[in-house]
């Protein structure tokens, strides 16, 4: 297998949230009003699976491998706008999470930040897989050598087996400093 088999494999289901929220932000449109409970399972979701997981070992692993190699224009083009893309989601999570924050609190007005929200991710995440698996994952393993490749799969499934407790760790040391 290739390293960025897994990683198409986790487009799947990234896709499978993502229609979820889109037909979520649109009764919630015509209804308005939100279900808090799923607003936080897809805000969990695309924090920790969507981007601790998924878009960590593309930037950790895949990119940073990349980044060693001499890329033609087109591919450094591609991954630099993907870096971005990457930013451009956390942010809007956060962006979401705030308005959830202030609805809950009463700020009735914030119900179309958040339908925003989710409907730029709806938008966004389509366009963002359909780049990366059509346009550069593959031309980007001509990079590397077949041992490369098999250290990225081994450090990914590696990432992957310790990413539980990192993140657990990361949240009682939080909770220890307050």
């Amino acid at each position: 297998m290739l390293p960025i088999g897994p990683l198409m494999i986790e487009h799947r289901l990234i896709e499978k949230m993502i229609q979820m929220m889109q037909g979520k932000a649109e009764i919630w449109r015509r209804e308005e009003r939100i279900d808090r409970e799923f607003v936080d399972e897809a805000v969990d979701f695309l924090r920790v699976y969507a981007d601790k997981c998924h878009h960590g070992k593309e930037e950790g692993i895949l990119f940073r491998e990349l980044g060693r190699k001499q890329l033609f224009g087109e591919h450094l083009r591609l991954m630099e706008e993907l870096v971005e893309d990457h930013r451009q989601a956390r942010k809007t999570v956060v962006k979401m999470v705030e308005a959830k924050e202030e609805y809950i609190l009463g700020s009735k007005g914030m119900l179309p930040v958040i339908l925003d929200c989710m409907e730029f991710m709806t938008d966004f995440y389509p366009r963002h897989i359909e780049k990366e698996d059509k346009h550069f994952f593959l031309p980007c393993m001509n990079y590397f050598t077949p041992e490369e490749k098999d250290l990225m799969l081994k450090e990914g499934w590696e990432y992957d087996k310790n990413l539980i407790h990192d993140l657990y760790r990361e949240k009682i040391n939080m909770w220890d400093a307050r």
